[in-house]
């Protein structure tokens, strides 16, 4: 990934913007000086060799060029140009690479009327003394062809197969823990609602040096930090969906589409799809905005494959903890911790607060984790594991040993 890339992912994660040209916004948002960030004093709009001035890369494709002029450490002036185009290929390179697995909505489905629910059960493995991982592919399998099932990961613990379930209800969530039991050899499922949140936030900036380590967006985790107060309250509330909602949202919680003009096109798809009901343009704009405003949509923006983006190890790591609120707070505020919950402990795991942290190396994600449970024990009655008395540890880490299934929810699929 060059440095060009990497920032515009940056920038794209949280920040995708919602306008008719999106890729000429974040052009636009490179036409100022790298280093000091100051606007150049003189502008060039003449066809001229472009580098890029970040990696120095050449664009395959030059077109509407925003140009400017930079001036080096030397006192050398060196034409530089970042374009729509150029951001437009950069961004496609990221999505056909994998790193970003889909650009869009990223809605919260309570406000939506829907109940999204952790569950843990066994499933018969090598790893838990079966003979093979037969049980176990034909769970994947089961899992695959389940819209309602958005995320499936094999986990090192007893409890080794936790997936996560998107439904209009309770009861469609039971259903489809039924479906599986029945389908499957899964046995001792637990389905999990979350009691807090204390923070949700994916987004995954470039690498810290200092601290060698993952940086979160700094502005989506100081909301999450507020998450378990007022916010909390508000997204919990769900709000009336129109038709024409649905119809917006369904095509938005996907992928937008690979062009230059992605809203103006979603925006004629919705036309087509609704003769009798016109509106114009900016409006519909101005709908994806309130979606975010009111907090309906948690953010729009690129949604990244994390392991293709850098942070190839996580785990969830589960403490059993008295001041759930105080080490809620604590860990939403770790850069490394992408989603923090309240939730009930259950038969053989006493566990109440569950943190998922990411890394880049199984070291660097060691000690990160190491970290936290030192912070937490300075606040609780958290007590660090002691392998040589026999106690049984106050945090269980269980690390994704394999990604079974990743999606994003359709919302109102037809």
């Amino acid at each position: 990934m060059t440095d060009l890339e990497q920032q515009i992912l940056d920038i794209i994660q949280d920040g995708f913007p919602i306008a008719e040209r999106p890729y000429a916004v974040l052009a636009e948002k490179f036409s100022v000086d790298p280093v000091s960030h100051d606007v150049p004093s003189r502008v060039t709009e003449k066809n001229c060799v472009i580098l890029d001035p970040v990696s120095h890369d050449v664009p395959s494709r030059v077109t509407e060029k925003n140009c400017v002029i930079l001036e080096r450490s030397d006192g050398i002036h060196k034409e530089s140009c970042i374009t729509e185009q150029s951001v437009f290929e950069a961004v496609e390179r990221l999505r056909a690479s994998g790193v970003i697995r889909r650009i869009g909505g990223v809605y919260d489905s309570r406000k939506l009327g829907f109940v999204s629910r952790l569950c843990a059960g066994i499933v018969p493995a090598v790893s838990n003394g079966a003979p093979d991982d037969s049980a176990l592919e034909k769970f994947a399998a089961v899992v695959a062809g389940i819209p309602t099932i958005t995320h499936n990961y094999v986990r090192s613990h007893r409890y080794n197969v936790w997936f996560t379930v998107i439904a209009e209800n309770e009861q469609f969530v039971q259903k489809t823990v039924d479906k599986l039991q029945k389908e499957t050899d899964m046995y001792n499922v637990h389905i999990l609602a979350s009691k807090c949140m204390f923070k949700i936030n994916t987004v995954m900036k470039g690498r810290d040096e200092k601290n060698d380590g993952v940086i979160l967006s700094k502005r989506s985790a100081s909301k999450d930090l507020k998450a378990s107060s007022h916010l909390e309250a508000r997204r919990a509330t769900s709000y009336l969906v129109s038709d024409s909602d649905k119809l917006r949202i369904r095509l938005l919680s996907g992928d937008i589409p690979h062009t230059l003009t992605p809203f103006a096109d979603i925006f004629k798809t919705i036309q087509q799809s609704q003769m009798s009901e016109k509106f114009l343009f900016e409006s519909f704009l101005d709908t994806i905005r309130e979606d975010l405003a009111t907090c309906r949509m948690r953010r729009f923006g690129a949604v990244l494959r994390h392991q293709e983006a850098g942070f190839a190890h996580n785990a969830m790591v589960c403490f059993c903890i008295d001041g759930v609120a105080e080490a809620g707070a604590i860990l939403a505020a770790n850069p490394r911790v992408s989603h923090c919950y309240e939730r009930e402990p259950f038969e053989d795991f006493p566990y109440n607060l569950y943190a998922m942290f990411h890394a880049a190396s199984a070291e660097e994600l060691d000690r990160a984790i190491a970290e936290a449970a030192q912070s937490l024990s300075a606040v609780s009655s958290l007590s660090l594991p002691n392998s040589e008395s026999g106690k049984a540890p106050d945090f269980a880490v269980l690390h994704s040993v394999r990604e079974l299934k990743k999606t994003s929810f359709t919302f109102f699929a037809e």
